[in-house]
This record gives structure tokens, C-alpha cells and sequence, in this order.
């Protein structure tokens, strides 16, 4: 051990700097291989697009069931009830009566007050 240690390594020269480089750049293009061939895909214009537009699609579009727990609020978006205008029970028509039109031409008048 202690002769390793003795010894002190001399900085390395340009020439010896020159050539690791070469060395390592041979071996480097001994690895590559340089593609000159290309076609065209002849998936590209079929499969790319189906991937991209199903890629679009709305979750509920493009799965069964709910992939995460975070999709399964508001998983099922069809209403329980169809609305049913006649059904005075879910319908609520805002109605206009004496009171209620009174109340408004009081309320107008106490904003056109207000603002000016």
C-alpha cells in the first residue's frame, strides 16, 4: 500500500490528452451505425389518429368503470329523474304576485337613489 502512495501522478500532457480522445472517439463510431433508410409509417394516418382522438375522448367515452377514485364522483351523469315541467313538485317557475311586484319596483327605486 505504501508504494502506491509514493508514487505521484504527473499531469497529463496534450499528446497524451490527443490521444484518449482519439481513442475514445474510435470507439464511440465502432458502435454507431449511421440509418440512411426511412419509409413512410403505414400506420400513420389510421392508428396515429385513432390513438389521438380517442386520447380526447371524455373518461366515462373511454372506460367501462372508473379508473381512480377521483372519477367515480360524478361517474354516472345521466339524471335519476327526467325534468318534467308540468310536475309542479320538481318545477318551481319563478312567480310574479302583487307582494312580489311591489317588492321590486321598491327595490328599483331604492338602487336608483343609491346610485345617483
Amino acid at each position: 500500500m505504501a508504494g502506491k502512495s509514493d508514487r505521484v501522478k504527473e499531469p497529463l500532457d496534450f499528446v497524451h490528452q490527443n490521444a484518449i480522445l482519439c481513442e475514445t472517439i474510435s470507439k464511440e463510431l465502432r458502435c454507431q451505425k449511421l440509418c440512411t433508410t426511412f419509409s413512410v409509417n403505414p400506420f400513420r394516418k389510421t392508428n396515429f389518429l385513432n390513438i389521438i382522438h380517442h386520447a380526447a375522448l371524455e373518461p366515462t367515452k373511454k372506460y367501462t368503470m372508473p379508473q381512480t377514485e377521483s372519477q367515480e364522483i360524478g361517474w354516472i351523469t345521466t339524471p335519476l329523474v327526467t325534468p318534467d315541467r308540468t310536475d309542479i313538485r320538481l318545477h318551481n317557475p319563478r312567480r310574479h304576485t302583487e307582494i312580489t311586484k311591489y317588492m321590486d319596483a321598491a327595490w328599483r327605486l331604492k338602487e336608483q337613489t343609491e346610485n345617483m
